[in-house]
């Protein structure tokens, strides 16, 4: 590899890196905009995300006991 494709190759990732940091901090401010928007609906989709979660972990538990 030569230092021409070195640097160049450093340089995109960079750039992808760049992007993807402009990516999240985009995506968190919208979901803290919604949140502040909607906080009835927010606390919801928690709950339920901490249900789906919990019941996974239970059914593995589950499965687990099995063997």
């Amino acid at each position: 590899m030569t230092d021409e494709t070195s640097t160049r190759t450093a340089a995109e990732e960079k750039s992808f890196f760049e992007r993807a940091q402009n990516a999240i901090e985009s995506a968190v401010e919208s979901t803290v905009e919604a949140v502040k928007e909607h906080p009835a609906a927010a606390a919801a989709i928690a709950a339920g995300a901490t249900a789906a979660v919990a019941g996974a972990a239970y059914g593995i538990s589950k499965l687990r006991d099995d063997d």
